[in-house]
């Protein structure tokens, strides 16, 4: 079983480099990176710079280890303290920064789509709070003029089941559980398109990475080409 890579492998291969004589190998396995990331790095020709992370103080390795490697270039450094997963017990729904700006378009296609959601019900699904919700139920909110209604489940603040758990807790309560239900199609096209449309955001994703690593080791080995060529002339 491969063994965990530091919480920080970017910022931790810079201070290994930094600091050490480890091989560009040693840091690459220990990190979790390519060895053309880590040579990228060494030669300043990342496209982002990353701030040093010791590990020896964040107690994923040892002095003693540091020095074992250094003297062994065949060593694979090895992890002393696993670094424990960061999770959020308590609090409002946590919400990615690039998915912010979607809430008042989900907080007004609750409003109105399903009056019968209680203000509470709607801060702790969506995670804002009810200033928000009452600005925009109001049409007080600063952006009023730019929120249109879109299912948040679409927009993706929140899944089919969560949303539809609060619509029938909150019509539990409001006493109209003897109306038909509406029937959510897991196959509907809605559900389908959400599919599609995060299978594209992914890929997308996956290919802007894997461009960008392309580039660093292209830009790395023509930088090294050069060099080489500079030596041969001189």
């Amino acid at each position: 079983m491969a063994q965990p890579t530091p919480l920080m492998p970017h910022a931790t291969a810079t201070w290994l480099i930094d600091n050490t004589s480890l091989g560009f190998t040693q840091i690459a396995e220990f990190c979790g990176l390519h060895i053309l990331e880590v040579q990228a790095m060494a030669d300043d020709l990342a496209g982002s710079k990353y701030t040093g992370r010791d590990p020896v103080h964040s107690g994923e390795l040892t002095q003693e280890e540091i020095e074992r490697g250094q003297a062994d270039p065949a060593y694979a450094l090895k992890m002393q303290k696993a670094p424990v997963e960061v999770t959020r017990t308590k609090g409002p729904r946590y919400t990615p920064v690039s998915k912010r700006q979607d809430k008042p378009d989900g907080i007004a296609w609750i409003l109105r789509s399903h009056p019968e959601i209680s203000d509470a019900q709607i801060s702790k699904l969506i995670g804002t709070t009810r200033n928000t919700i009452t600005a925009i139920r109001e049409r007080s909110h600063w952006n009023i003029q730019n929120i249109q209604p879109k299912d948040p489940v679409t927009l993706g603040l929140c899944s089919q089941r969560e949303l539809d758990a609060v619509v029938a807790k909150a019509a539990k309560k409001a006493g109209t559980e003897g109306e038909a239900p509406v029937v959510v199609d897991s196959g509907s096209d809605r559900e389908k398109l959400i599919a599609e449309l995060r299978a594209e955001r992914d890929a997308s994703e996956k290919a802007a990475a894997e461009a960008a690593q392309e580039a660093e080791a292209a830009a790395w080995l023509e930088a090294k080409r050069a060099a080489e060529g500079e030596e041969q002339q001189s």
